[in-house]
């Protein structure tokens, strides 16, 4: 059911990517979803959001990004990162870059579905995501210069109503509304957060009318 709904381009996901939106108190959007006409054009990367049985349940793994990285250290994040073109596509990105920082080995990973594209705003990075499936946990060997911490999430505690909470932060002097994934004392936003909710969103039983 899972590659089913996730594989299948008419299932929609992106009504809950509207939740995990970043907003001002007035409402409006924090932050644009995909490039202004006038900005420069972007770096394209991909990442990789693999599902595995552990413990009975399906996980997924994320990674706290180290303080020493020049853009987004410290934040939690998907395996990825930028399009090289040795690559030849970006679903080769993704695998790479997932064997890069986290050590799963390419050919154990079975791609289901590419999802929409992201732009990251302060670093102009338009990344694509590939959901995969491996039939085992991976024997996960993270690189130190890039990995932090490995944060392995079980699927099911996403789709809880209740992982999805807000705080409100200060910007450039004013306030803004920053949902988030609460995964223990994590907190995941910003284009992953959107990433994720796309899956949770076509996973869902019951959809808001």
């Amino acid at each position: 059911m899972i590659r089913q709904r996730l594989s299948d381009p008419t299932v929609d996901g992106l009504w809950l990517r509207e939740r995990l939106m970043p907003r001002w108190t007035d409402g409006s959007e924090g932050r644009p979803i995909a490039p202004p006409a006038d900005a420069p054009p972007p770096r394209i990367g991909a990442v990789l959001l693999l599902l595995y049985p552990h413990n009975d349940a399906v996980y997924l793994p994320l990674t706290l990004r180290t303080a020493a990285l020049r853009t987004h250290s410290g934040e939690i994040s998907l395996p990825g990162g930028r399009y090289d073109d040795a690559d030849g596509d970006l679903s080769q990105t993704a695998l790479r870059e997932a064997w890069e920082e986290l050590g799963i080995t390419q050919n154990a990973v079975t791609l289901w579905a590419a999802l929409t594209p992201v732009w990251i705003p302060v670093s102009n990075f338009q990344i694509t995501p590939f959901v995969g499936w491996s039939e085992q946990r991976p024997s996960f060997a993270s690189a130190p210069d890039e990995v932090a911490e490995l944060i392995e999430a079980p699927l099911q505690l996403l789709l809880h109503a209740d992982t999805i909470r807000s705080e409100m932060r200060e910007l450039r002097g004013n306030l803004m509304y920053v949902p988030f994934f609460a995964l223990g004392e994590h907190k995941v936003w910003g284009a992953t957060a959107l990433v994720l909710a796309e899956v949770v969103g076509k996973l869902s039983k019951h959809r808001p009318h």
